[in-house]
């Protein structure tokens, strides 16, 4: 059992919804990151997705696609990235890692070296944008031989049909993108995502959760009741763009951002 897995056992047990920042690796300086993560899991955060800075990252918006000009402004790679996660995991053997990125770098490194120095680095899962799962199975065996999950997207446009072919590819849980577009965007909408995660689960019992859109305490609540995990992206990144002159404050910053959005999440489970 995966890490993903068994945290997201334990939350079932206790009734309780994931919480999943993301950040991205190297911005706006490389040693920001590793106290970031830290700060992150002090505050409430389940899991962590760390993006991968790509050069054209083609599903983000305005805010993470600059978060990555930032980061490769030092010359952050996927082998960069590992080392961070390295780093994190000598004092953090139990909080789940995603990576979250495109496909290019994993391609160059190839699959089957990429996915044995993630699994050595200390990484659970992973996400690439533009990974079509027709396409995938190369990747996927060579991520499940280590057991690193494989994670895919789903989104309001997609078929029964993808939805079968991800559930048979996935594990760890299912991204569902709130709505059609790039990150960033404020387009939420609980009530069409709640009908469509219904839709889903008729062809998964992998945990879904739920990413773009959730920019504050009040929307990621309102998703975490239909949802088994909210995810946070922009919103975070966004601070960070607002203290690249202040580095050192970015970690607890972005702390009681998580630290709200957990509070929200955990007061309307029990009401």
């Amino acid at each position: 059992m995966s890490r993903i897995q068994a945290r997201f056992g334990e939350l079932a047990e206790q009734q309780r919804k994931a919480l999943i920042p993301y950040v991205t690796a190297g911005d706006p300086q490389p040693d920001v990151t590793v106290p970031v993560l830290h700060a992150l899991v002090a505050a409430g955060a389940d899991l962590i997705e760390i993006g991968v800075p790509f050069s054209d990252p083609m599903a983000d918006g305005p805010v993470i696609q600059a978060a990555c000009e930032r980061a490769l402004v030092h010359h952050v790679s996927l082998h960069d990235v590992l080392d961070m996660v390295r780093e994190f995991r000598r004092t953090d053997a139990h909080t789940p890692v995603i990576l979250m990125g495109y496909l290019n770098p994993i391609e160059v490194w190839g699959y089957q070296g990429f996915a044995e120095a993630a699994a050595a680095a200390g990484v659970d899962g992973v996400l690439t944008v533009d990974m079509p799962p027709e396409e995938a199975d190369d990747l996927v065996s060579a991520l499940h031989e280590r057991s690193l999950d494989a994670i895919f997207l789903l989104s309001p446009t997609s078929s029964e049909e993808r939805m079968r072919k991800i559930s048979q590819s996935a594990s760890g849980f299912i991204y569902y993108v709130s709505f059609t577009g790039v990150t960033g965007a404020n387009r939420l909408d609980v009530d069409a995502v709640a009908k469509k995660l219904d839709v889903i689960r008729c062809h998964t019992e992998l945990p879904l959760g739920v990413g773009f859109g959730i920019r504050d305490p009040e929307s990621a609540a309102r998703v975490a009741q239909v949802a088994d995990a909210v995810v946070v992206g922009s919103a975070l990144v966004g601070k960070v763009a607002g203290l690249v002159d202040r580095p050192g404050s970015i970690p607890a910053e972005l702390a009681a951002t998580v630290s709200a959005m957990r509070a929200a999440i955990d007061a309307q489970a029990v009401t």
